[in-house]
C-alpha cells in the first residue's frame, strides 16, 4: 500500500508551531507530507506548495488546517475542488462558520487534533 498523503495548510518553519510539529509527526509516521504555505519555500527539507492546487497528486487522503478560521474560510473553495478523504480542523483553527461552510461544500470534516489521531503527541 502506498504511503498516505497529507497536506498541512499553515505549515511553518517555526518548530514551536503546530504547523511544523505536524510536518515532523506525519513524516515520522511514514505519510507523504505536502506542506502548504504561500510564504515559505521549504519546511523541514520538504518543498512547500503555495496552495493545495499546486500539490502534484490527484487525491489527498487528509488535509489538516493550522491557520486561523478566517484563513481557513478563504481556502475552502480550493480544497473542495479536489476534496480530500478527510479535512481536519485542529484546535484553534475552528469556528462554527468554517465548519458549517466546509460541510456545505460536502467535505468530510473532522474537528480535532490530527497529530493525536496518528498516535503522536503535539507537545513534542
Amino acid at each position: 500500500m502506498p504511503p498516505r498523503t497529507i497536506a498541512i495548510i499553515g505549515a511553518s518553519n517555526d518548530r514551536r508551531k503546530f504547523g511544523n510539529r505536524a510536518v515532523r509527526a506525519y513524516t515520522r509516521r511514514g505519510w507523504q507530507v505536502y506542506p502548504v504555505n504561500p510564504h515559505e519555500t521549504t519546511i523541514e527539507g520538504r518543498r512547500v506548495h503555495r496552495s493545495v492546487a499546486d500539490i502534484p497528486v490527484s487525491q489527498i487522503d487528509r488535509i489538516s488546517l493550522y491557520v486561523p478560521a478566517e484563513v481557513g474560510l478563504q481556502v475552502l473553495e480550493g480544497i473542495a475542488r479536489n476534496p480530500p478523504r478527510e479535512l481536519w480542523i485542529n484546535p484553534g483553527a475552528e469556528s462554527p462558520e468554517l465548519i458549517a461552510r466546509a460541510q456545505e461544500l460536502g467535505l468530510n470534516v473532522v474537528v480535532g487534533c490530527s497529530i493525536v489521531d496518528i498516535g503522536e503527541s503535539p507537545d513534542i
